[in-house]
């Protein structure tokens, strides 16, 4: 049963797209911003923070664009919720956003949305964007 809510995000990022993707779809660059440590065996990637571990299975990704994972606890529950970071070039502007899609339980989105408000803020540091 699948009762968590969807939501989605926008930022804004001053950064090249093929910058952005790396931090979004390494290990490394993941760690760089998103958890303090990443590990990644195929599929499986292991998130670190202050010493607990979450895993995600990377659901699929599109070189320069897009990457979704789904957390393992969530696959195991045959939960259909996954989280998606996908990069947005504006046509016309060539405004570059980050586009977040997430799940939460209903009394849980505002907090959902403050973490990764948190975490693109982090980001937008790293890649000097901030």
């Amino acid at each position: 049963m699948d009762d968590k809510e969807k939501y989605e995000m926008e930022f804004v990022i001053q950064a090249s797209p093929a910058l952005i993707y790396t931090y979004i779809s390494t290990p490394s660059g993941l760690s760089e911003w998103f958890a303090d440590n990443v590990n990644s065996r195929g599929e499986l990637f292991t998130f670190i923070w202050d010493g607990s571990e979450e895993q995600a299975k990377l659901l699929s990704k599109k070189s320069g664009e897009r990457v979704k994972f789904r957390w393992l606890h969530d696959d195991e529950e045959g939960s259909a919720s996954y989280f998606e970071i996908r990069i947005q070039v504006d046509e016309i502007t060539k405004d570059v956003s980050l586009m977040i899609t997430d799940f939460a339980e209903d009394d849980e989105v505002e907090e959902g949305k403050m973490l990764w408000t948190n975490q693109i803020s982090s980001l937008k540091q790293v890649l000097g964007s901030a």
